[in-house]
């Protein structure tokens, strides 16, 4: 019962957010300030290496649920704190972070979960969950695209080496829309209707923001709308900002079966927890309807700092490549790619003026070595 208790965790974050914003004040402050928190307690606690030994589905997706509707309702919350007329600017900023904050972590991994899953309701609570950072589209492109382009130059959510934080967010907005609105469109014409016709999903992501909105501003009056409106651009950038170190300079020849060294892992306790297993997620590449508590740790990969030291490194973009992503790649060059994916590597390393570490490589196999 314990590994099930565990992952109330996030539920317990949302909670207090929630009893900030009843608060008002300064409490507001409490969502986000669980981000340096939980990003001090997990460089301190050892990483979790652990598979799960939880076998009930339905125990173990009670707190995904939970999360995933509590998500939307946090919002709620802080516009009805917003409309009551208490807050100053300070506080006002300090209730968009932590909507922002908390809807990149715990939500977005609880939606994954969700839209992953078979079951026609649990894809939609999953897929209209994301409101919350604007992407109601999300999905289309993320299993479409993404799980089967994922480390090719075809995948927006995979940054080339030596491309930042900050240019691969910018663009993974970008793409990651672009062509989530294109496969519908292509899904249309094959049905023999426009690509535009009303039955695209854009059309109902819309209707889902709108109707939101409306119960948002009938709590808190325009203002707060505004402020709902800024937590969630904010957190729509900020969901881009995580996937950047979920695949970052991994390659893969277009075609080629996914491998789970196609993927870093990031296995803090709290990561792990908060992220539904998300950061521990070889498996999932291999297999998208596991559910989170049956994905197995790889033992033989590179060990990757947990996902929020990663996060704070990169934010200084000679910190991230020096000290975090050189190392990890080259380690990944020469010791886990195969012969082809060598050559696509030596490229992106040319192109981003790294070094060329391949002369004295051993030969390629392309097999995990230990840890």
């Amino acid at each position: 019962m314990l590994e099930y208790a565990s992952y109330y965790v996030a539920i317990i974050v949302q909670l207090v957010t929630a009893y900030g914003f009843y608060l008002g004040g300064d409490w507001v402050f409490l969502g986000i300030a669980s981000f340096p928190v939980f990003a001090l307690a997990d460089a301190v606690l050892p990483n979790d290496m652990a598979a799960r030994k939880m076998n009930s589905h339905f125990w173990a997706n009670v707190p995904v649920w939970i999360c995933t509707i509590l998500a939307p309702m946090l919002y709620l919350a802080c516009a009805w704190r917003v409309g009551r007329g208490t807050l100053d600017g300070a506080q006002i900023a300090g209730a968009i972070l932590s909507c922002a904050w908390l809807s990149v972590v715990p939500l977005v991994p609880a939606a994954h979960e969700l839209y992953h899953q078979r079951g026609a309701l649990r894809r939609f609570v999953g897929r209209y969950s994301q409101i919350c950072y604007l992407d109601a589209t999300r999905e289309i492109a993320h299993v479409v695209g993404h799980h089967i382009d994922v480390a090719t130059g075809k995948d927006g959510d995979t940054a080339r080496r030596g491309v930042s934080l900050y240019a691969f967010t910018l663009n993974a907005v970008v793409e990651s829309t672009r062509a989530a609105w294109g496969v519908e469109g292509d899904a249309l014409a094959k049905r023999g209707k426009g690509r535009w016709s009303l039955g695209h999903r854009l059309y109902k992501a819309i209707l889902a923001q709108v109707v939101f909105q409306a119960i948002v501003y009938m709590i808190g009056g325009f203002e707060a709308v505004a402020v709902v409106l800024a937590g969630m651009v904010a957190a729509r950038f900020w969901v881009e900002c995580f996937n950047y170190f979920q695949h970052y300079g991994l390659v893969r020849v277009e075609g080629a079966p996914i491998a789970k060294r196609h993927v870093w892992n990031h296995m803090g306790w709290l990561t792990r927890r908060m992220g539904w297993e998300i950061t521990n997620h070889a498996d999932h590449h291999l297999d998208s309807y596991l559910p989170y508590y049956k994905l197995t740790p790889d033992m033989t990969a590179i060990r990757m700092p947990n996902v929020f030291i990663c996060f704070l490194a990169a934010l200084i973009p000679p910190v991230w490549s020096g000290v975090i992503a050189k190392p990890a790649l080259r380690r990944w060059d020469l010791e886990f790619a195969t012969a082809e994916e060598r050559k696509l590597a030596r490229a992106q390393n040319l192109a981003a003026g790294w070094p060329d570490w391949f002369d004295d490589a051993a030969p390629a196999t392309g097999q995990a070595q230990p840890a």
